[in-house]
């Protein structure tokens, strides 16, 4: 599938930014079968889980992320969000739209989160 991820930019700490994930050139009953997350990469480390939501609407969050951040889904628009607030320096990274079904995953092309002190 291919997965189209926007929302990235540059923001102050204690700010917000929303990213969207849209399952594009896919139907509404592809999308509903996947679960789908956010994950997150500084340079030099690996994919690092940020917040998760299955198929069926429940949800995950990294420690670092609960309470800040929010994923939800609309599986109409066949799109998955991340509202992340009160953010800060250390969520600076290139955040990953992530689709997963069975063992089958698919990746976005990142986008880049950048929040200044």
């Amino acid at each position: 599938v291919q997965l189209q991820a926007s929302g990235g930019g540059l923001v102050q700490a204690g700010g917000s930014l929303r990213l969207s994930c849209t399952m594009a050139r896919a139907i509404f009953s592809v999308f509903v079968g996947y679960d789908m997350g956010w994950y997150r990469q500084t340079p030099g480390k690996e994919h690092e889980l940020v917040a998760t939501i299955t198929a069926s609407g429940s949800t995950d969050y990294a420690d670092s992320a609960k309470g800040r951040f929010t994923i939800s889904r609309d599986n109409s628009k066949k799109t998955v969000r991340l509202q992340m607030n009160s953010l800060r320096p250390d969520d600076t990274a290139v955040y990953y739209c992530n689709a997963k079904q069975g063992r089958v995953q698919d990746w976005g092309q990142g986008t880049l989160v950048t929040v200044s002190s």
